[in-house]
């Protein structure tokens, strides 16, 4: 069924206002240096988790929980993700993903089984490259950000910022770029330091900087949360 590198049987984190459990499947195509999970990128890992126990789980919790919510490593590589999605619907919970849109006809697929949706954006069209280690990463990642606008399923379009990475003129370009297409819910995600891509105090912003792109991108959007 799903490769699964791990479970969270409990968040009121990842679904917004909602109870929810999350499933982390194991499989990235992108190596992003500030992923927090990079135990899941490879997808020829090891998994000690089946799709079966976490059904039974879930099972238990029908009336408790309120919602699974699909994450990764990348979801959309799961062949059988629609499939899961269904069986999860059918147990009477929402359903939410986290997806960087890595494969727009994946995502297109299992849209229509999904509550909610948490979308990353890595960088102002034409910059995703550098950061995903990945050619053309562009195309996929704004494409999927179409389908979703237009499935008009909830969502959270939402960026994490590693200062080495992306400037605060970047960011503010990338806000206008996703205002442009319509996005009205947009989160800017602080990144942690990672062995790969450790945080340099040069390369930040002021505190009177950030507060100033705070200011402005909540300006853009109709709901805007800068997250540490």
């Amino acid at each position: 069924m799903l490769k699964i590198g791990g479970w969270l049987p409990f968040t009121t984190l990842d679904y917004p206002q909602h109870l929810a459990c999350v499933v982390f499947c194991q499989g990235c195509a992108w190596r992003c240096d500030y992923c927090h999970n990079p135990e899941l990128i490879s997808p020829s890992a090891t998994s000690q988790f089946s799709w079966s126990d976490i059904l039974t789980f879930l099972q238990k919790r029908q009336g408790l929980l309120q919602a699974v919510v699909f994450s990764g490593g990348e979801a959309t590589l799961q062949p059988k993700l629609a499939q899961a999605m269904q069986q999860v619907a059918a147990l009477g919970f929402k359903v939410g993903l986290h997806t960087a849109g890595i494969k727009p006809k994946a995502l297109a697929k299992v849209l229509p089984w999904c509550d909610w949706v948490g979308l990353d954006i890595k960088a102002p069209y034409g910059q995703a490259a550098a950061i995903t280690g990945v050619a053309h990463s562009d195309q996929p990642n704004w494409e999927s950000l179409a389908l979703v606008l237009a499935s008009q399923v909830a969502y959270e379009c939402r960026t994490t910022v590693h200062w080495s990475q992306l400037s605060p003129t970047a960011v503010l370009q990338l806000a206008q770029q996703l205002k442009a297409q319509g996005v009205q819910n947009f989160c800017l995600q602080l990144a942690r330091a990672t062995p790969a891509l450790p945080l340099e105090p040069h390369t930040a912003p002021s505190q009177p900087e950030l507060a100033q792109l705070k200011q402005h991108l909540a300006t853009l959007f109709k709901q805007f949360e800068l997250r540490a």
